[in-house]
């Protein structure tokens, strides 16, 4: 899976929203995106996406349609919940999205596997941001055929840069090619050099997923072979 955006701009009624900018993820892969906060950022997230033409420039998203392969997270004013809902309900919207069972009861199964039953009834605006960042995560990961995520601005809810990139590493760790985008934080205190909005030479990607074994290697070249002995070397 990789998604690769070359020389992307987007224009608005009244504007550039989005200079040319170019970036490509992995699978396994995380890609920290810093802009100055506006709908420029949101604007590329949903480019990669595929829910809106660049002016120019081209998005490339290879293993399928874009608007199914790649799930933007937490967009405002696009995929962001409405923050009078409880957190149920919110749940139980999401997996309609994902074309999954989506009764009271399923929602509320869902949230005790993931550890949030204790918030079920709580109106979503007043859910922690770390929680919500990691439940609307793995709510969009778990969408069949998804191999992109694009996390819309975490950091416009907290100040806890450790615990918006732990949920990114993890599914990055999974496989998934994870787009974070930045606008709050300061570059300087980002875990990674990251690439700039308006950026065509960007930083390369951090690899989290482990390394796969060559398909090539056989047992034999990764174990030993004592199976080969003289009748003097037994006991």
């Amino acid at each position: 899976m990789r998604v690769q955006a070359d020389r992307v701009s987007v224009t608005g009624p009244h504007g550039t929203l989005l200079s040319p900018t170019s970036l490509t993820v992995s699978g396994g892969e995380l890609a920290i995106v810093h802009g100055e906060p506006g709908v420029g950022v949101t604007a590329f997230g949903l480019a990669l996406a595929g829910r809106l033409k660049p002016a120019t420039g081209t998005v490339t998203v290879e293993g399928g349609d874009p608007r199914q392969v790649v799930a933007v997270v937490d967009a405002p004013g696009v995929s962001d919940p409405d923050g009078a809902l409880t957190l149920q309900a919110v749940v139980g919207e999401e997996l309609d999205l994902a074309k999954r069972p989506a009764s009271k009861a399923a929602a509320a199964s869902w949230l005790a596997e993931h550890d949030a039953a204790a918030f079920a009834t709580t109106r979503f605006e007043n859910i922690e941001a770390a929680t919500r960042t990691r439940l609307l995560t793995a709510l969009a990961a778990s969408r069949k055929g998804v191999g992109v995520l694009v996390l819309d601005t975490p950091d416009r809810h907290t100040s806890d840069v450790d615990g918006w990139v732990r949920i990114a590493r993890e599914h990055a760790e999974r496989g998934l090619a994870v787009v974070v985008l930045t606008a709050t934080t300061p570059v300087s205190a980002l875990p990674e050099k990251p690439a700039l909005l308006g950026g065509l030479d960007q930083p390369a990607p951090v690899r989290c997923a482990p390394a796969e074994v060559p398909a090539e290697t056989t047992l034999e070249e990764t174990v030993p072979d004592d199976t080969e002995k003289t009748s003097g070397d037994q006991v």
